[in-house]
C-alpha cells in the first residue's frame, strides 16, 4: 500500500491525530485550512472526503468538527490509536461522577487493539482513572487505568463501573439467593447493596470482565479476572 495517501493527505490526518491527541478535540476548517495552506473550507472539505473514502477517518453528520480517525488512518500516519478517558472513578466508596463528555484522550497500544472484543466495540470503550484500594485483590490499584466497554449486559461476577447519585465505583457485580450487590476485592470494605436507581454506565458483559488495568504510561497488566493485551 506504498503511496496510499498524498503527503497533504498525511499532513491532513496527521493534524487531525495532532488535535484530538492534544486538545481534545478534532480540528476546525480553519485550523485545517491554515495547517495545509489552503484559501478555501472547500479545499478542505475535499481532503475531509477523500479521507474519508480512502477509509482514513470517519465523519460525523451534523457536527462540525465530528471527526474520527479509522484503523488504518492510523496506519497510515504510524501512530497507536487514541483512547478517551472519562475522568476518575472510585475503588473504594463512591465518588463524584466522572463527566459525560469527553475532552481528554491517551494513546492505546496496538497490541490491545488485537483482542477481539475491543476491536469490535471500539466506538464503546474509553479510560477512567481508579482512586482507591477497595480493588487490589484483583489487581486494580490507586492510579490504575482502566480500559472499560460501555453495555447494557452484565452478569455474576463481572467487574463493573456503577453509578448512582452518590457518584461512581469500581466493583464486581454479584447475584445470588436473590440478593444483588458490588463486591470490593478488600476486606477491608463492605458489600455495597444495589438498589433500583443503581446504574451500571459501563461495565463487562462477558464472560471476561472487558477492563485492561495498567500503570500510566500504559502498560497493561494480565490477570485472571481481566482482558489482558
Amino acid at each position: 500500500m506504498k503511496n496510499y495517501l498524498t503527503e497533504k493527505q498525511k499532513r491532513a490526518l496527521e493534524s487531525i491525530y495532532d488535535s484530538i491527541h492534544f486538545s481534545g478535540f478534532p480540528p476546525t476548517l480553519a485550523d485545517l485550512k491554515e495547517e495545509l495552506k489552503v484559501s478555501s473550507n472547500q479545499s478542505v472539505l475535499n481532503f475531509l472526503e477523500i479521507l474519508e473514502k480512502k477509509e482514513c477517518i470517519k465523519r460525523e453528520e451534523g457536527q462540525a468538527r465530528g471527526i474520527k480517525i479509522l484503523p488504518l488512518g492510523y496506519k497510515e500516519i504510524g501512530k497507536d490509536s487514541l483512547i478517551k478517558i472519562a475522568g476518575v472513578s472510585a475503588a473504594g466508596s463512591y465518588m463524584e461522577s466522572f463527566a459525560d463528555t469527553f475532552s481528554s484522550w491517551m494513546t492505546l497500544p496496538g497490541q490491545v487493539l488485537q483482542n477481539e472484543e475491543i476491536k469490535q466495540a471500539q466506538d464503546e470503550v474509553f479510560v477512567i482513572q481508579v482512586r482507591g484500594d477497595s480493588m487490589i485483590n484483583a489487581d486494580i490499584c490507586d492510579s490504575d487505568m482502566l480500559l472499560v466497554k460501555k453495555t447494557k449486559e452484565y452478569k455474576n461476577g463481572d467487574i463493573v463501573v456503577a453509578r448512582s447519585d452518590d457518584g461512581t465505583t469500581v466493583k464486581r457485580f454479584v447475584a445470588e439467593e436473590g440478593r444483588t450487590y458490588l463486591k470490593p476485592e478488600n476486606p477491608n470494605y463492605k458489600n455495597i447493596p444495589i438498589f433500583p436507581e443503581t446504574i451500571f454506565e459501563v461495565n463487562s458483559g462477558t464472560s471476561e470482565s472487558n477492563v485492561i488495568t495498567s500503570m500510566n504510561p500504559i502498560e497493561t497488566k494480565a490477570t485472571s479476572n481481566l482482558l489482558s493485551a
